[in-house]
């Protein structure tokens, strides 16, 4: 099993959100970052666990955990002409971009903020924390995944 991280600006789609869709699951889409891509093409699978991150809010920080449901596949947003994620460039024979779905395991009681997990010394490694690290979706260590669930 891996472990991930996936950012959404709460007020575009927060983890409330994904509680209240249909079955507590969504597709992660409008990912537009080669590397981004990369991770959820080359490395997420079902059953993997995802750390959601509350970024672009105050404070930022983790606030739930997820499941992924189902492996990347192309992404339909970059095909329709009306979305903000719409791709000239990527074709149905050789899409560019992909997405994963998602299912709400459960939302944290509390947002474990960035500023706290940056006091964490055994967290210093992590990629979320290493600076110039913008990524959407990025991978997580079994160890970092475990420590953060556990501070709630």
């Amino acid at each position: 099993m891996n472990y991930w991280l996936m950012k959404t600006e709460p007020d575009v789609y927060s983890m409330d959100d994904m509680l209240a869709d249909k079955n507590q699951t969504t597709v992660w889409e409008g990912i537009r970052n080669y590397q981004a891509r990369n991770f959820m093409r080359d490395g997420m699978k079902n059953g993997d666990q995802v750390l959601i991150y509350h970024s672009n809010a105050k404070p930022p920080g983790v606030i739930g955990i997820a499941e992924v449901v189902k492996e990347a596949y192309p992404d339909p947003f970059q095909f329709d002409e009306k979305s903000n994620y719409f791709d000239p460039k990527s074709s149905k024979d050789n899409p560019r971009w992909l997405a994963v779905d998602v299912k709400a395991v459960k939302k944290l009681d509390r947002l474990i903020s960035l500023t706290e997990l940056k006091e964490i010394e055994a967290l210093a490694d992590m990629r979320l924390i290493q600076r110039g690290n913008r990524l959407s979706v990025m991978p997580v260590e079994k160890k970092e995944f475990d420590l953060i669930v556990a501070l709630v």
